[in-house]
């Protein structure tokens, strides 16, 4: 096989296969990162590990990260978590009405509280975490039946359409549904929770979790960080210094994600 055959061999498979993001975890902030991680693995049924200080991993047992089937939560200590402000909450999926109010109780045992007093008369149930992220449990939906505790990581936005664009293009996942109002995503595997962009009819939610993202093993961090500029990304401080292996960037609504380093 000649040089220039091969090399128009690899101008073509970089056109099939174009280099893309895996969304690989939800990033919480948090004043005390071992009760905090610990409530999410008891509220989750998940394990814990630590890749350092100042960090737990919420985990699926028995699963190697990143996986697609998963969608992990790293808890970060930092070191004023009441001047985090993201747009980004979970939703758990149930089964049953019997296992909906089965999990509130479970949470609120676990030291979650109900803050769905003025919202009206809803199906789901809405909760905040020992530190104050506000999550949902939802009501049963078809739609959920198959992604584990996870339903959805959702990002409230003004242009569902726009959020969409730019993170379909972003991450190697398949985009399911998009109108004015909601966009939604998953993993090409057809796996795991999914991601929504939501336009909300009241206030945003203030949270404080965002999303990481990862290159693939063998791909380069600056060039799909280049990638992101071109989509409409910008960079962002937040204090993580030179050193950090991470890259912090805003999407074009801007909501604060890292791009972590590839491998794995």
């Amino acid at each position: 096989m000649g040089a220039e055959f091969r090399q128009d061999l690899g101008r073509a498979a970089a056109i099939v296969c174009p280099v893309a993001l895996r969304l690989v975890q939800v990033n919480v902030k948090a004043r005390d990162e071992v009760a905090l991680g610990q409530f999410w693995a008891d509220a989750l049924g998940w394990d814990v590990s630590s890749e350092g200080p100042c960090v737990v991993n919420v985990e699926p047992p028995g699963l190697t990260w990143p996986d697609p089937s998963a969608m992990f939560v790293d808890v970060v200590r930092v070191p004023d978590p009441e001047t985090v402000d993201y747009r980004v909450h979970l939703d758990l999926a149930t089964t049953s009405p019997e296992h909906q109010a089965e999990w509130v109780a479970h949470l609120e045992s676990l030291g979650a509280t109900r803050a769905d007093a003025d919202r009206g008369d809803v199906p789901w149930t809405v909760m905040t975490d020992p530190e104050g992220n506000l999550f949902r449990v939802l009501e049963p939906r078809p739609l959920y039946a198959d992604t584990g505790p996870i339903a959805a990581v959702v990002v409230h936005c003004a242009d569902p359409r726009a959020m969409v664009a730019f993170w379909g293009e972003a991450l190697d996942w398949t985009v399911h549904e998009v109108t004015d109002d909601l966009a939604r995503m998953r993993s090409a595997a057809g796996v795991g929770a999914y991601l929504e962009f939501v336009r909300p009819a009241g206030p945003t939610v203030s949270t404080r979790v965002h999303l990481d993202v990862k290159p693939y093993a063998g791909d380069d961090q600056h060039a799909e960080v280049a990638r992101l500029h071109a989509l409409g990304a910008r960079n962002i401080d937040l204090g993580q210094g030179d050193d950090a292996s991470w890259r912090c960037l805003a999407d074009p609504e801007g909501n604060e994600f890292c791009v972590l380093s590839p491998g794995g």
